[in-house]
């Protein structure tokens, strides 16, 4: 078995449940919550049962807390997929839209969202 991951010296129980007190974050104020047991000297498996979660689940958000502190236990944003578009066919894409169509090349005199629609062949 691994050995347990030390908390932070420069906070205690009292600071962090005064941190869980002011936080708009619902699951932020429970991992501090839940990191002031272990403070207390309770075991990750109580700080576990505070949090709702799995001790795997409380030594992540030691080592979280760890590395940023407090801001370290609020959920961030996810990255999501890269554009598809780099910044250059996006201002391609752009003037294409801004100086409208050609009607002899694109056979329309003005975009309209059923030009770009695509067509699915119904069963």
């Amino acid at each position: 078995m691994a050995a347990a991951v030390c908390l932070r010296e420069d906070y205690d129980a009292a600071r962090l449940r005064g941190l869980a007190k002011r936080s708009p974050d619902a699951a932020q104020t429970r991992r501090l919550l839940a990191l002031a047991v272990i403070y207390d000297g309770g075991s990750r498996s109580e700080a576990a049962k505070t949090g709702g979660v799995g001790r795997q689940t409380v030594r992540d958000w030691v080592l979280a807390f760890n590395t940023k502190g407090p801001p370290g236990l609020v959920d961030g944003k996810a990255p999501g997929n890269p554009p598809l578009l780099t910044p250059a066919h996006r201002q391609a894409l752009l003037e294409i839209v801004e100086s409208g169509p050609i009607p002899a090349v694109h056979g329309v005199v003005r975009w309209r969202l059923i030009e770009h629609t695509p067509r699915f062949a119904m069963a």
